[in-house]
C-alpha cells in the first residue's frame, strides 16, 4: 500500500473530549474517526487490524466445531417481550412506544440488537427436535447497539460496537459443562495469539443467568472493573462476588487491580428455551427443554484494550499477528532519483514476497516527521532507504532503538521468518 493513497491522515493534536489512551492514539494515527459519543468509524488502517482480530477469532471458533451465521440487528418487540427484556435500560427502541399513528403499531416497534439470545432461541425452535440434533453451536461477528449512559473510554465502552457472540445448545447440563470448558480454552488461545494477557475471572451473571460466569479480564488502569487475583494459582474473582476464603491453600498473595473485560461466558440453562418453547425429545421419547450457553467476545473492545496495554510515549505497538502491515518502508531524500528508484523497486519485491508493506512515498516530508508517524502507527518493523546506507537498508523493530544495516535479501529472509 502506498501511504500517499491511504485514506488516512495523522494529527499531532489530541482529540477533544477523549481521555482514554486508546481513543487518543487511534484517532491521532488515523485508525478511527469519532462520529459521536460512543460511536466511531473504523478507517482503513483500523479496519485492517479489526479484520486480523476477527480472522483469529474465526479460526478458533471454527476449530471447536462452531458454525458462523449472521442474525438481524433489528429485532421485533415480540421477541424481547417473550424473554422479559423489552424494557431493559440498554435497549434502543426503533419506533414510538406511545403513538406511531398507524393501526398496527406493533409492526413498527423494534429493539436494536444488544444481544441475540432471543433470536437464536427462536431459530433453534425450528431446527432442534430430537436429542440427535444436539449438541449445536453457532456464532456471529456482528454490530451491537447499547444505550450506554456513560459512553466513554474510546472503544472500551461504546454505543455501537462489534461483538462475536456464540450460542450452544445441549441435551443436558453435563454436555453444556463440557463445551463451556472447550470455549474457555478456545478463548485462551485467541487472546494468546493476540498477545493479550487475560485472567479468567469468576463473576456474576447480570441480566443473563444466576449462575457463576467467567470473564476474561485484562489488567489495566483504563478498566472499569476491579478484580482480585493471584498470580501463582490463577485464582481471580470480580469485586462483585469476591470471597477471599475461596482462594484456597495457595501461598500466593492476593492482589487487586482495575481491569478491562474483553470476553465472557455464560451458562444460560433453560431460560430462553422455555421462553421460546425450544424442546426436544430425548432417547426415551420424553420432551425436554434444550440447555443453552452464551459466549461473548468483543473484537473492537479487544482492539482498544490492546492499545491500552501496548503503547509507549511515541505511539502504538501492535502485535505482529494483527498489525495493519508487517513493515513500513520509508525513503529519505526521495527527491534523489537513485533513492526513489531503489525504494520503489524494494517495495515491489516485498509485495511479490507476500509481505504486507506500507510504503511511505509522501513527498516533501522530513525524516523526523516520517519516523514520528511510523512510530505512532505502531507497525512492527521499519525499513529505511537512504544515501547513508545505499545500496543496503536500515531495519528496526518498533520497540528497539538501534537499527541494523542489512541487504535486501537478508531483510526478506528475516521478514518471512518473522511472519511464520
Amino acid at each position: 500500500m502506498l501511504y500517499s493513497q491511504l485514506f488516512s491522515k495523522t494529527t499531532k493534536q489530541a482529540p477533544e473530549g477523549e481521555t482514554a489512551k486508546n481513543a487518543e492514539l487511534l484517532i491521532k494515527a488515523g485508525f478511527i474517526s469519532k462520529s459521536s459519543s460512543g460511536v466511531y468509524s473504523l478507517l482503513p488502517l483500523g479496519f485492517r487490524v479489526l479484520q486480523n482480530i476477527n480472522s483469529i477469532i474465526r479460526e478458533e471458533m471454527n476449530a471447536i466445531g462452531a458454525e458462523e451465521m449472521i442474525m438481524p440487528s433489528l429485532i421485533h418487540r415480540s421477541h424481547w417481550k417473550r424473554s422479559g427484556r423489552w424494557d431493559v435500560d440498554v435497549i434502543y427502541v426503533a419506533g414510538d412506544r406511545n403513538d406511531i399513528g398507524k393501526k398496527n403499531r406493533d409492526e413498527f416497534e423494534y429493539g436494536l440488537g444488544w444481544t441475540h439470545e432471543e433470536v437464536i432461541a427462536d431459530i433453534a425452535h425450528h431446527m432442534i427436535n430430537s436429542y440427535k440434533d444436539l449438541p449445536k453451536a453457532v456464532y456471529q461477528i456482528q454490530t451491537k447497539f447499547r444505550a450506554e449512559a456513560r459512553a466513554q473510554a474510546g472503544l472500551l465502552r461504546g454505543r455501537e460496537f462489534l461483538m462475536k457472540d456464540l450460542y450452544s445448545f445441549h441435551a443436558d447440563k453435563e454436555d453444556l459443562d463440557r463445551f463451556y470448558q472447550i470455549v474457555i480454552e478456545a478463548y485462551k488461545k485467541i487472546f494468546s495469539r493476540l498477545s493479550l494477557p487475560v485472567l479468567v475471572t469468576e463473576a456474576g451473571g447480570g441480566q443473563f443467568t444466576k449462575e457463576i460466569t467467567h470473564e476474561f479480564q485484562v489488567v489495566s488502569d483504563a478498566g472499569e472493573d476491579t478484580i482480585h487475583f493471584c498470580t501463582i494459582c490463577g485464582f481471580a474473582q470480580n469485586k462483585e462476588i469476591f470471597d477471599a476464603q475461596q482462594h484456597g491453600s495457595c501461598d500466593g498473595v492476593l492482589q487487586s487491580a482495575r481491569a478491562i473485560e474483553v470476553g465472557n461466558v455464560f451458562k444460560l440453562g433453560t431460560k430462553y428455551a422455555e421462553s421460546f418453547d425450544l424442546r426436544f425429545r430425548d432417547a426415551k421419547g420424553e420432551l425436554k427443554h434444550a440447555i443453552m450457553g452464551s459466549y461473548g467476545l468483543g473484537p473492537t473492545r479487544t482492539m482498544g484494550a490492546i492499545v491500552e496495554v501496548m503503547h509507549d510515549a511515541r505511539g502504538m505497538v501492535w502485535p505482529k499477528a494483527i498489525a495493519p502491515f508487517q513493515v513500513i518502508l520509508i525513503a529519505l531524500n526521495d527527491d534523489n532519483k537513485k533513492i526513489a528508484t531503489q525504494a520503489l523497486r524494494f517495495y515491489r519485491e516485498l509485495q511479490k514476497a507476500k509481505i504486507q508493506v506500507l510504503y511511505d512515498d509522501r513527498r516533501g516530508m522530513g525524516a523526523g516527521e516520517k519516523f514520528g508517524d511510523a512510530d505512532l502507527l505502531g507497525i512492527p518493523h521499519r525499513i529505511v532507504v537512504s544515501e547513508k546506507t545505499y545500496p543496503d537498508y536500515e531495519l528496526k523493530n518498533r520497540t528497539e532503538t538501534v537499527a541494523k544495516i542489512m541487504t535486501a535479501k537478508e531483510i526478506k529472509t528475516f521478514l518471512k521468518k518473522d511472519n511464520l
